[in-house]
């Protein structure tokens, strides 16, 4: 198992004085022992477009960071949440006390949202999210949006809103649907992404952005 890394978007080459920061979480397979994450998965390498789209629409007031996590999946020691927190105490050393938003795909969805809980965070973004049924978080004060493809057959739609509809005992919870779309996002990725850069940038800046 290697150690948690961040990095930058590239469209943050001339940001100056952020309002706000973004972490996106990428996603991954349940796999045997702790293997290490390469930035060329194909889980990993889907939240770059994501990362982009966010970063350019915020015009140089957010700054925007993909997580690598320290090991490829969900552990039993460590999972993602854990690798968030690390995160965070990172944005904190370097930004201050930033607002956050989180958003995430897949396992990285469900980890954006049980870590939207945690100090800091504002607005969450779970796209395809891998929801367990036993997942239960308060989210209360976040802004949290779900956009979900309807033939996602790896993280179904249906067990995804069973959950929302439990999270929502202590937040409102907007639900998007993506007709058409798969869980990789490779069809209607813009869609993804845009919905992703639109809420957050009206979450963390007080706007949208089209």
């Amino acid at each position: 198992m290697t150690e948690p890394r961040l990095v930058r978007a590239r469209a943050l080459r001339d940001l100056r004085d952020p309002e706000a920061v973004v972490l996106a979480l990428h996603g991954g397979d349940v796999r045997p022992g702790e293997p290490d994450v390469s930035p060329w998965q194909l889980s990993v390498l889907r939240m770059v477009p994501v990362a982009a789209r966010v970063a350019r629409a915020g015009r140089g007031r957010l700054a925007v960071h993909r997580v690598l996590n320290a090991a490829r999946g969900w552990g039993v020691d460590r999972t993602p949440v854990d690798d968030v927190r690390w995160a965070l105490a990172q944005v904190r050393e370097r930004y201050g006390d930033l607002p956050v938003g989180l958003v995430g795909h897949s396992l990285g969805g469900r980890a954006a949202l049980l870590a939207g809980r945690e100090p800091g965070v504002d607005a969450v973004v779970a796209l395809n999210p891998w929801l367990h049924p036993a997942d239960d978080v308060d989210l209360t004060g976040r802004r949290v949006l779900v956009v979900h493809g309807s033939e996602d057959r790896v993280a179904t739609p249906d067990r995804a809103r069973r959950v929302v509809e439990k999270l929502r005992r202590h937040t409102d919870i907007e639900w998007r649907d993506v007709p058409g779309a798969g869980h990789a996002m490779l069809r209607h990725g813009a869609v993804f992404e845009r919905a992703a850069a639109d809420f957050l940038t009206a979450a963390l800046l007080g706007r949208g952005v089209r």
